[in-house]
């Protein structure tokens, strides 16, 4: 069986409900998988809207914290992220940084990796984000997995971004649309087909 972790941080739960359906759509391709959420740095973070955080904290309270071991269990990795000023978010960014003593000891190399991001407004960074992640998984030697433009859903209004899933949120919190759903969908089902094809290549290898 292919292990597959949806490791994110989300503020709001934008994010969070991308990794609720990348989750949901690995599982139902027949992968193991952790839904693991990226802990904050601080107790008060400086978000824009506190309630909403709030609110999104407490639901999903219950999510386990993602951790290097969730890195070295899994086949495929997809990291979710906000939006921040072009880039991750700086728990995520924090979360990438603990890992170098994984990807220095080679223990990242030959993973699947992709990533997913929400970002406020239209053409607001969340390519660059995912972009910025993407190198991140250079350095671990993973097998970068995007999305491209490879299936019909990537070609509705909402979607078009090549390099992973994303959404517009228009700063509401839990505003995702259907076509992103189903990209972050189509984005973990190819995850899921790469990394078992490449873990067979490589045991007949």
């Amino acid at each position: 069986m292919t292990n597959v972790a949806v490791l994110y941080y989300s503020s709001t739960g934008n994010v969070f409900r991308l990794a609720e359906a990348a989750a949901d759509a690995a599982v139902k391709a027949g992968a193991d998988v952790r839904l693991h959420r990226i802990p904050e740095l601080v107790d008060e973070p400086p978000v824009t809207d506190r309630e909403a955080w709030r609110r999104h904290t407490e639901a999903t309270a219950q999510v386990p914290p993602a951790t290097l071991d969730d890195l070295e269990w899994a086949d495929a990795v997809l990291l979710g992220t906000p939006v921040r000023f072009g880039s991750p978010a700086p728990q995520v960014l924090h979360f990438v940084d603990t890992t170098a003593a994984l990807s220095i000891a080679g223990r990242l190399s030959g993973k699947v990796a992709g990533a997913f991001a929400s970002g406020s407004a239209p053409h607001g960074g969340q390519v660059s984000a995912i972009l910025a992640l993407h190198n991140a998984f250079c350095h671990w030697g993973a097998v970068i997995v995007s999305t491209g433009s490879t299936d019909p859903v990537l070609f509705r209004p909402d979607n078009g971004n090549p390099y992973g899933a994303s959404n517009v949120s228009r700063n509401q919190p839990g505003n995702v649309g259907d076509d992103n759903l189903a990209a972050a969908e189509f984005q973990a089902r190819r995850s899921v087909a790469i990394a078992t094809a490449l873990a067979a290549g490589l045991r007949d290898g």
